[in-house]
């Protein structure tokens, strides 16, 4: 009886852990998959009616306008017609996979004691097994840039996919990008050192500017130098400074903006990126002329000030657009990491507010493939290019119908059962079943 007790016990506990376990990434991809019939959104503004769309080894093959009754299609077939395929989603500025619980502090792996943390780096700190990130496919986000937070310099982020065993299995782009936090011209009164609460000259903005200008020097000194003495912060500006690494600077103000645009000329740096940019539209001209990027927040957020248009924040993106700055979504700030889920829906609500539909698509695939620098595989459905992509029953930036019926990464098919579906068909059926009673 005990030993039958002991076999209860164990069954039990597989049965438990199972039900919570992260699931097993997808095999590499088999056989060719010819995806017969879908609107295909490329993802550079074009659409593609009745398309034909062919998977080998994990690239893409073909995308053409098929006359669906006249060829054979390799390997196995999907037929899509009234369906749509779209680039996978790209996660900008995250930090998925690096805390998990907000309120439990043994789960945050995302900010380290210091200021100048440049060899801090977020890749090692990803957790592949992560229920948030897996919980971003079902909504077709499938790629995501992991970053630090912390200090004036956070340290250095690293692109994944997301369906991996480990953060090596997840990589895409290693060590992509320095991230600087920088200074506020501006603050509020801080009331735990007693001051006025409102809106106020930082006194101490051009010493913290300083010192971002001292460790550039300082690095090239060292890097410059002998090297006599191991210096891990020094060391891992060289890649900055020869441009292997895009620099993202964190920023929001027209003032600081400008001081960001000088600081980028003084110190010779390439592949400089806005990340935040809430008034970048006033110095709209000057990030065009210097070829910067932005990374605008979410739109899903209420102005600054009250002065301002009630939906300046979903125009914003459209409005750089028309400017003639290279624009794409991030999904910074209060519970940013569930929300990440939500990117297509943020695309949407730009389009809803002036932007032509493909444009705003262009803002969660092409153009943050551009902006972080992996459009030669990801970003678009072109052929050569890596299969990451999703298919959908509808429009993808519409909460409504974006509901997936297929996603793959590198030509794998993935998963799109999460906690949170699972949770919807249990309560689901609850419903259907007591609608008899």
């Amino acid at each position: 009886m005990k030993k039958f007790n002991t076999y209860i016990l164990i069954a039990f506990l597989i049965i438990s852990g199972n039900s919570f376990a992260q699931q097993t990434p997808a095999d590499k991809q088999s056989e060719p998959i010819s995806i017969v019939g879908a609107t295909a959104h490329i993802g550079n503004g074009e659409i593609i009616e009745n398309s034909l769309i062919i998977i080998e080894e994990g690239i893409i093959t073909e995308v053409i306008a098929e006359n669906l009754t006249k060829r054979q299609y390799p390997g196995k077939i999907i037929n899509a017609e009234g369906k749509h395929v779209y680039p996978g989603i790209i996660a900008p500025n995250s930090t998925l996979g690096l805390v998990e619980i907000a309120s439990v502090k043994a789960t945050e792996d995302n900010d380290e004691m210091g200021e100048m943390l440049p060899n801090v780096r977020s890749l090692i700190a990803y957790n592949a097994e992560s229920k948030i990130v897996e919980s971003m496919r079902p909504n077709g986000v499938l790629l995501g840039q992991v970053v630090p937070r912390g200090g004036l310099i956070s340290g250095t982020s690293s692109i994944v996919q997301f369906d991996a065993w480990n953060w090596e299995d997840a990589v895409v782009k290693e060590n992509d990008g320095l991230h600087i936090n920088w200074p506020d011209a501006f603050r509020r009164g801080r009331w735990w050192r007693d001051e006025d609460p409102g809106i106020k000259s930082n006194k101490e903005y051009t010493d913290e500017v300083q010192k971002l200008s001292d460790f550039f020097a300082s690095s090239k000194a060292y890097l410059a130098g002998n090297r006599d003495y191991k210096n891990l912060p020094y060391l891992a500006m060289e890649s900055v400074f020869n441009g292997d690494k895009k620099v993202f600077v964190h920023v929001d103000g027209e003032k600081e903006i400008m001081d960001v645009i000088q600081f980028k000329k003084e110190n010779n740096l390439d592949g400089v990126v806005i990340v935040g940019g809430y008034d970048a539209l006033g110095v709209a001209n000057d990030l065009k002329s210097n070829n910067i990027p932005v990374l605008v927040n979410r739109p899903h957020s209420t102005p600054n000030r009250d002065h301002e248009d009630y939906d300046y924040p979903y125009k914003l993106a459209k409005l750089l657009q028309d400017e003639g700055v290279l624009v794409a979504i991030e999904g910074s700030g209060q519970m940013e990491r569930m929300n990440s889920r939500n990117l297509p829906f943020y695309a949407g609500t730009v389009a809803a507010f002036g932007m032509q539909k493909e444009d705003a698509l262009k803002l969660v695939t092409s153009n943050t493939a551009k902006i972080l620098g992996v459009d030669e595989k990801f970003g678009t459905l072109e052929k050569g290019k890596s299969a990451t992509l999703f298919i959908s029953e509808g429009d993808a930036l519409d909460m409504r119908t974006n509901i997936l019926s297929h996603a793959f990464i590198d030509g794998r098919e993935v998963s799109l059962e999460t906690h949170q579906t699972e949770l919807w068909k249990r309560y689901s059926n609850k419903y259907k079943n007591q609608e008899g009673k």
